[in-house]
């Protein structure tokens, strides 16, 4: 197939790691020809243009800054990016016709561009759907409860779901939560397509990993708890600070890397508290974070307790990865926390439950053959389920 991927997330290379460029790179190695178009910000060097591979082209379109921006200049950038991405369009590839338009959410401000685009070429258009907006503002308090915004933003949800031939959710409790509150969707458009990655597993032996630690400042015996994301108001960071002010397990030291709009709030704490068991990074390069991450041990997720949408973070994909176990704080509507037990990849708690938590943590330490078992297990369920490969063949199936 002829794909275009539009994404508001910046593709720098097909080379770059993540969900999209791995994807990407997969349903090029099956023989599809693939045009992405994605955003260079105004603070970005980058001036912008097209850049040709030999299955994969790259349209980066100057936009304003939409991302850990002011409010105004975010809400500006967002109101003309559609019209920025259908320029770019006209103006780089007029007359291509493409069989199948990928998107990924948050996709409302490109919901013009998919309507324009379907009718303009008749193709089939296929949703990947890693956040459901506007309701996750509703559960974080951002947006008032059928306010002016909530329906309007309601208004467009829909129609870019109709507008969608197929629909990829990140698990079986976001399939329900989508048919459950759209009733209008036909279940047979609706399936499980994950967060997926290209796995590359390399190991550290003991002095690697001893040369990272000593580098960040980590103690060298203990047992390192890490979270690596972002650092925002849907993590719940109040709970991580009870976390880091009542859980104190012997041989275990957390270290937070990230940043986000919560990450002043966490660092006055680190400020004020100067906590001997824990470590805060700001943002670290992806590769730098990966050499990091190698030198760990266990994988934290932290989502608020008040979400009703079923979230499914990302940055497990890494802490699988690693063959790290992981606990999972979450509200009690996700799945994520579920299918790490049922695979026995880590332990499940509800946000905001402190004895739990450190229960989980002790659990997991308790001896070395547990340890590993919950080890050899994460390599497993990613290889099984959360492959770009398997994504990349799950949207070729909904279209042969």
């Amino acid at each position: 197939m002829r794909i275009l991927f539009l994404s508001l997330v910046k593709v720098k290379s097909i080379d770059d790691r993540g969900i999209y460029t791995d994807l990407l790179r997969a349903l090029i190695r099956n023989g599809h020809q693939v045009t992405a178009i994605t955003p260079v910000e105004r603070r970005d060097t980058d001036p912008g243009g097209i850049t040709v591979f030999d299955s994969f082209r790259c349209i980066h379109v100057k936009t304003l800054n939409i991302q850990k921006t002011g409010f105004i200049e975010k809400g500006l950038g967002m109101l003309t990016i559609a019209t920025q991405f259908k320029r770019a369009i006209k103006r780089y590839i007029p007359t291509e016709h493409f069989d199948l338009i990928l998107y990924s959410t948050p996709p409302i401000t490109l919901y013009s561009v998919v309507v324009w685009l379907k009718n303009k070429m008749r193709c089939k258009t296929y949703l990947l759907l890693k956040d459901i907006f506007p309701q996750n503002a509703i559960d974080m308090k951002m947006m008032n409860e059928n306010g002016f915004l909530h329906r309007y933003f309601m208004n467009i949800e829909k129609q870019l779901y109709l507008i969608s031939d197929k629909i990829g959710c990140m698990s079986p409790a976001n399939v329900e939560f989508l048919l459950n509150n759209n009733t209008y969707l036909d279940p047979s458009d609706v399936h499980v397509n994950p967060n997926s990655i290209e796995p590359v597993f390399n190991e550290l032996d003991y002095d690697q990993k001893n040369r990272i630690r000593k580098k960040y400042g980590l103690p060298l015996n203990d047992r390192i708890l890490v979270y690596g994301g972002n650092l925002g108001i849907p993590q719940g960071i109040d709970f991580l600070i009870d976390v880091l002010e009542q859980v104190n397990v012997e041989n275990t030291f957390y270290l937070i890397v990230g940043n986000g709009s919560e990450y002043y709030k966490l660092k006055s704490w680190f400020d004020k508290r100067k906590p001997m068991n824990a470590l805060l990074l700001n943002y670290l390069p992806k590769r730098d974070y990966d050499t990091l991450l190698q030198s760990c041990d266990i994988g934290l997720i932290f989502l608020d307790k008040n979400f009703r949408i079923p979230n499914f973070p990302s940055r497990l994909l890494s802490y699988l990865e690693m063959g790290f176990p992981t606990v999972a704080a979450t509200d009690p509507n996700t799945d994520i926390g579920s299918i790490i037990e049922q695979y026995n990849c880590g332990r499940s708690v509800l946000a905001g439950d402190t004895e739990a938590f450190e229960e989980a943590i002790r659990s997991i330490i308790s001896s070395e053959e547990i340890y590993q078992k919950m080890s050899e297990s994460t390599i497993d369920l990613l290889v099984k389920e959360y492959t770009a490969d398997k994504s990349a063949l799950i949207i070729e199936q909904q279209f042969s």
